[in-house]
Parts: C-alpha cells; sequence; structure tokens
C-alpha cells in the first residue's frame, strides 16, 4: 500500500485509450490521481467535470489527471467523450490498482452493506513521491483544494 512522503510502489495499469501507466511513467511530472464510484452518476459526473474545467490550470502546474474506477474500459471511453474529460481514465475491474491505493472501503446504501469505491484523490509529485491525500472526498470545491495543492509544490 501506499504511504505519504514515500515513492509510490509498482504499479502497471492501462488507460481508456489503451496507454501504458507505471509508477516509473508517471515520473517527471505531478500527477493526480483521483478514484471514484461509477460512471454516469451524478456526484462522479459532476466531479469529472470540475476536473475538466479546471484541466489548462492542472496542465499549466505540469500536472497530469487520471480518473479511475471499476468500470470497463468501454464504459470509460463513452463517459469520457460524452463529457469531453481530456484526461485519461483508468479501469480497475479487479481492484489490484484500487487496493494499492487503499479505497475499497465497507459502504451502505438503503441500508444494505457492499465493498466500494470511497472517493479519494492523491497527489504524487514530480519523483512518484505520495505528497498529499484526500479521503472520504465531497465534490463541491474539492478540484480546487486538490489545484491549490498542486501549484504549491
Amino acid at each position: 500500500m501506499i504511504e505519504l512522503q514515500h515513492e509510490i510502489p509498482a504499479f502497471y495499469t492501462n488507460t481508456s485509450s489503451g496507454n501504458e501507466v507505471t509508477n516509473t511513467s508517471i515520473k517527471g511530472k505531478n500527477t493526480v490521481v483521483y478514484f471514484y464510484p461509477k460512471d454516469n452518476t451524478p456526484g462522479c459526473t459532476t466531479e469529472g467535470q470540475d476536473f475538466r474545467d479546471a484541466y489548462s490550470a492542472f496542465t499549466d502546474a505540469d500536472t497530469v489527471i487520471y480518473g479511475v474506477s471499476r468500470d470497463s474500459l468501454r464504459t470509460h471511453e463513452n463517459f469520457r467523450n460524452k463529457h469531453t474529460f481530456p484526461f485519461e481514465l483508468i479501469s480497475d475491474p479487479d481492484e489490484v490498482f484500487c487496493r494499492l491505493f487503499d479505497v475499497i472501503k465497507l459502504k451502505k446504501l438503503y441500508g444494505k452493506e457492499y465493498m466500494g469505491i470511497e472517493r479519494s484523490t492523491f497527489l504524487i509529485d514530480k519523483n512518484g513521491v505520495l505528497v498529499n491525500e484526500w479521503r472520504k472526498v465531497k465534490v463541491k470545491g474539492h478540484v480546487n483544494e486538490v489545484l491549490a495543492a498542486v501549484q504549491a509544490l
């Protein structure tokens, strides 16, 4: 698992457009990885749109963004195209990447318990070190908080 102020452990994953992402490929730029429960749901759509709307400010700060959920690559690509997200989405149906970041948590909905993604965001610096994390994220104002942290690096 990950730890603040430590280098991210080895990982390998693919994005919705087929690009490979690894712990070594992210070095050289700041990286924001945000985990969300499900494509095309209100909170997840709003969060993605907020990152989209602030995308140029993130790129000006030499930062790439990845959104992650357990949805399929096909669902991700449809979600990404529908909302014109300029950043990549990562599909993690087997929860390997999610478990590395410890975002699979027991959740409750209408009295029913299940394991799901806890909305979380992680900021990794240019050296591959985890420098900030936000867990149990509330969508409103969150992207601005992440952007401020990126700009402070």
